[in-house]
């Protein structure tokens, strides 16, 4: 990894992504969680009171890039 700065998302690998997730301290790390729940709070309050969560039904095929 080269320590620059660069503005280009091409360059934003998901290896650098969770390196630098993994290097945040545990409480950022919460931080971040509770920011993406208060978010998805916001655009959808009824989740919590959504119960009886099923699984899907059929079989899915999971693709991934090589």
């Amino acid at each position: 990894m080269v320590n620059s700065i660069s503005h280009d998302i091409g360059e934003e690998s998901l290896e650098c992504k969770v390196q630098w997730f993994q290097a945040l301290p545990l409480s950022e790390r919460m931080d971040i969680f509770c920011a993406y729940m208060d978010l998805i709070l916001d655009i959808n309050p009824e989740i919590p009171e959504q119960k009886n969560a099923q699984p899907p039904q059929g079989r899915f095929q999971v693709i991934s890039e090589a």
